[in-house]
């Protein structure tokens, strides 16, 4: 689940629980996530798995987009949670391609599929161990950029506390 709806609720306390401060996570509205699903049914070949390029945020930036004023109390990780989200490993870097908005996984060793799809579309092979996490993204989202997110897809009358 997202921690924004809970920051949302616990900005009214006055104080925001924070697992870690080093804690990332993409950021993918549901908007994006039906185009994305409508760009990959037209662009399917079969057996292949589309990452798309997400900005993504810092924990901490969300805290302070929702509760500038309230306190920050860190809480320490809970078990199965991790400091960054992880999309492609780089066990993964193998059989990824970079597509320009997305990063396609392809089957392994499938050189029919991989014919295919440079006949098709236009991509490049990543470099080896190349991973895609929320916490070496290249864009991340300011303070003013959520917030106007948060407007957008969550509560049009929000306002920070």
């Amino acid at each position: 689940g997202s921690i924004i709806p809970i920051f949302l609720k616990e900005s009214k306390t006055g104080i925001l629980r924070i697992t870690d401060n080093r804690m990332t996570r993409f950021n993918l509205s549901l908007e994006e996530s039906f185009k994305l699903v409508m760009t990959c049914m037209k662009k399917s070949i079969g057996g292949e798995i589309f990452v798309p390029k997400i900005p993504s945020y810092r924990i901490t930036d969300l805290a302070n987009a929702i509760g500038p004023s309230c306190k920050k109390k860190i809480i320490g990780i809970r078990p199965g949670e991790k400091i960054h989200e992880e999309m492609i490993t780089a066990s993964d870097s193998y059989s990824t391609y970079d597509a320009g908005n997305f990063f396609i996984i392809l089957p392994s060793n499938n050189l029919k599929v991989i014919k295919k799809y440079s006949e098709l579309h236009k991509f490049k092979k990543v470099e080896e161990n190349f991973s895609y996490n929320s916490g070496s993204n290249k864009k991340f989202l300011t303070i003013s950029e959520i917030r106007n997110l948060i407007k957008k897809n969550i509560d049009k009358e929000f306002k920070p506390y």
